[in-house]
Order: C-alpha cells, then structure tokens, then sequence
C-alpha cells in the first residue's frame, strides 16, 4: 500500500469529535465495512463546511444491503455534524470512479 492510502488522520481535514460520531455511526451500522475518505478532506482543498465523502467497501467488495446503507445515511443526517456526508458503496460505482478514489484516499477504517 502507497502513503497516499495508509490510516492517516494528519491527512484528513476533520475535528476529532467529528471523526468520532462518524467511527460510531460506522460502528452501529456497518460492523466489518472498511471505510475510505476522498475527495476535498483529504487532498486539502476543503473549508470548514466542505462536505466528507466516504466510500464503503464490504467484505469481498459486495454490495451493500441498501436497508444498511440507507440507515446509515439517515443516522448521518440526523446526527449533529453541521455538514453532509456523503457515504457511497463502492460496489456501486463505476470503475473508472473507483479508479479516481484510489489514486488519493484515506483509510478512515480499514477492514475488520
């Protein structure tokens, strides 16, 4: 694995409490599920209302249960982070997506 895909909190733009009530939210919801920040928060182009993309990648990289991963979306809108994240499967996405997130990503959590 390069240093631009290593568990690296330096590298993503986000308040410790925050990063908390995510790991949480991941906790209740996606037990097992390795988590991957990109997009703004991570390259360092983001402000303090930049939202948090997230993808999620499932054992053996199969979808997600859509009944999950809606209440994981709800649970993240309902919580008191004052921005959107955005929680993705990455089953879901295209590959040339899938390509762009693992040219620079952040392991939030990595596969359990």
């Amino acid at each position: 694995m390069d240093s631009r895909c290593r568990v690296a909190p330096d590298r993503l733009h986000l308040s410790p409490r925050h990063l908390r009530v995510i790991e949480g939210l991941l906790d209740c919801a996606l037990p097992g599920v390795e988590v991957w920040a990109y997009g703004s928060r991570v390259t360092g182009r983001s402000h303090d209302g930049s939202d948090l993309d997230l993808v999620l990648r499932a054992p053996g990289l199969d979808p997600i249960p859509l009944r999950q991963l809606g209440a994981l979306r709800e649970a993240l809108r309902d919580s008191n982070i004052p921005f959107l994240v955005e929680a993705r499967d990455w089953a879901r996405q295209p590959e040339r997506f899938r390509d762009e997130i693992k040219r620079d990503h952040v392991v939030l959590r990595p596969q359990r």
